[in-house]
């Protein structure tokens, strides 16, 4: 089999990089001879985008695929521009090399460094500087000699590699396919011989086998365990072990659509048959028995901010690593990258295309390996819960030590005894809405009502949260966060202990009300969306915080200079205007005896 090269372009806008890929597929004959006829622009071959083609920059990434001398090849061609830096970083994730090119004109310049410590971050360990528009400088050596040095410092700086430079006109093909006679200074191989010959450094270095588990399949009365091997080989008669429930078992046999196989390796999508019973679903890894995948809910990462909106820390995402999705609450940053100094900057948040480190929790543990050991099984991406929209990769360093040593404690009485010893079935009603829509008045009654029928209950209010357990927090978009995270955690632990738990708090945000929801069993969150028209909530102020919000005197107030997410599928919506607080009360107990919560 020939053997794969997985390549990345990467430069500053105008460097060239567009026409040195179209100089190199087309000088390779990937290119066939009728598209070429005509062309006068080898860019063009490359930015396949009519607002690439219009700007002359590349906007997405674009994979090709080519051969030649033996080896095949995918080359990513990578925005330069330093608002697209999410789409390089993404290209980055899966190539061996990094082709990085630098004007001749112009030498080594920020967005070059930028690059250099994207890949360096993301595992790229192999670098071929291209010098280009060499004839530009009239193929001036001193010139390139010192380009060269500046960029192996610049690589130093962010941890190293194998480089190997070269100087290239990729206008006229010099040392692109074949060696140029303007540059009998240099001794070294073209371009396209090098990328046919090197063998990249060594990249993450993790050799035991590791599979996750993508699907199960039942066929002919056996079980298949399908998924790609992401490091390691195995063979059938090997001995395996199933993380996370530890179970140990022999392969049976590697099969694949071609039929079976007598061994598989990194990067081949194969289907395992295990001598035995077992309980293995997707999430689940099958590893080297001698050196199992570790397990962790708490880690320190390097985050990539992909998303418009800022990080906010506290707010809940979901983390997608391998074949494992689960909700993941990321903590402050400790700095962000400055990538062209390299230096730490103090951060509380991180914005479009920022470097950081962070810690995060996720809501169960996590099989894992660091990224620097495994791409597949370090790197990750962030999900926001409500839109769906990639917002963050992240690549983990290690687990926290006090995530290996907090276990949860096995407690005899469980949350239905309690629930049962009350008659009642535990619920959290989560009235939301803006200051002074009524949700602490209709609790109160809704609470009132329910002790009068002798249950069991407790109201957790907004304001008086605030002067207890959540006093050390402000008003900012995180610290409402923090407050309604402390909150739903409050709530779970009274849920656990069999009451019916009403929680009054303005909550503005989708994310934050959908944490809450996602912390309870399903069916025990109950979404009560209090109407009221900002103009009628800004009428009644009954605690002058309107005014003062209006004066200048009261920052990030919901309605004012915060915004409030509406519900988009509430259980019950009270509108104000038309529902006295009497008759909202009893619409909620309605709605409770209709589902059968004191049966």
């Amino acid at each position: 089999m020939r053997s794969l090269l997985r390549l990345i372009t990467c430069g500053s806008v105008d460097d060239g990089k567009s026409t040195l890929i179209g100089r190199l597929l087309a000088d390779c004959g990937a290119i066939p001879s009728d598209r070429l006829v005509g062309v006068t622009d080898l860019a063009l071959l490359a930015d396949g985008l009519e607002a690439e083609r219009e700007q002359g920059i590349t906007i997405d990434v674009a994979h090709l695929y080519f051969e030649h001398g033996g080896r095949r090849f995918i080359l990513a061609d990578a925005p330069g521009h330093e608002q697209y830096t999410r789409n390089m970083a993404t290209a980055a994730s899966r190539a061996d090399l990094a082709i990085v090119l630098v004007d001749a004109t112009r030498g080594v310049l920020p967005q070059t460094r930028r690059h250099l410590a994207i890949a360096r971050l993301l595992g790229i360990r192999s670098f071929v500087l291209a010098v280009n528009k060499m004839d530009l400088v009239a193929f001036d050596r001193a010139r390139f000699d010192a380009i060269a040095t500046s960029f192996r410092e610049a690589l130093d700086r962010v941890g190293g590699g194998a480089c190997a430079a070269i100087p290239v006109s990729a206008l006229n093909g010099d040392n692109v396919a074949t060696q140029s006679p303007a540059t009998p200074w240099y001794d070294g191989p073209a371009l396209l011989a090098h990328l046919e010959r090197v063998a990249p450094a060594d990249g993450p270095s993790l050799a035991a086998f590791r599979m996750p588990v993508q699907h199960v399949v039942r066929a002919d009365g056996q079980r298949f365990y399908a998924g790609t091997i992401a490091a390691g080989t195995i063979r059938p008669g090997d001995e395996v072990v199933v993380a996370p429930s530890g179970r140990r078992l022999a392969v049976g046999r590697i099969v694949t659509r071609d039929g079976d196989l007598a061994q598989a390796g990194i990067g081949r999508s194969i289907a395992l048959t295990l001598a035995g019973d077992v309980d293995c679903s997707r999430g689940d890894m099958i590893a080297d028995p001698a050196d199992p995948p570790g397990a962790g809910d708490q880690f320190e990462a390097t985050l990539i901010w992909m998303d418009e909106a800022p990080l906010v820390p506290g707010r809940q995402y979901l983390m997608k690593i391998g074949t494992q999705t689960v909700p993941a609450t990321l903590h402050a940053p400790k700095y962000r990258l400055d990538v062209e100094t390299l230096a730490h900057l103090a951060a509380k948040t991180l914005a479009l295309n920022d470097i950081g480190v962070a810690n995060l929790w996720t809501a169960r543990p996590i099989l894992f390996e660091p990224y620097e050991k495994s791409r597949d099984l370090g790197g990750f991406i962030l999900i926001d819960r409500i839109t769906n929209a990639t917002v963050a990769a992240g690549l983990i360093h290690f687990a926290l030590r006090r995530s290996e040593n907090i276990h949860a404690q096995a407690i005899a009485v469980t949350p239905a005894r309690r629930a049962a010893l009350m008659g009642q079935r535990p619920k959290l009603l989560w009235f939301t809405g803006l200051s002074g829509a009524g949700k602490s008045t209709i609790a109160n009654l809704v609470e009132a009502k329910l002790h009068a029928m002798g249950r069991h209950s407790f109201l957790l209010d907004g304001d008086n949260v605030r002067r207890g357990l959540n006093r050390d927090l402000g008003f900012t978009e995180a610290d409402r966060v923090e407050n309604i995270r402390r909150v739903g955690e409050t709530a779970r632990l009274m849920l656990d202990a069999g009451l019916i738990v009403l929680a009054a708090f303005i909550s503005p945000f989708r994310a934050e009300r959908e944490m809450v929801r996602a912390m309870m069993p399903e069916g025990d969150f109950v979404e009560i969306f209090v109407d009221t028209p900002l103009a009628e909530a800004e009428q009644r102020d009954t605690k002058g915080l309107y005014r003062k919000a209006r004066a200048g005197r009261l920052a990030n107030f919901t309605g004012i200079d915060s915004p409030y997410e509406r519900p988009d599928a509430p259980e019950i919506t009270i509108d104000t205007l038309a529902t006295s607080a009497e008759a909202a009360a009893d619409a909620v107990i309605e709605w409770l005896e209709r589902r059968g919560l004191f049966a």
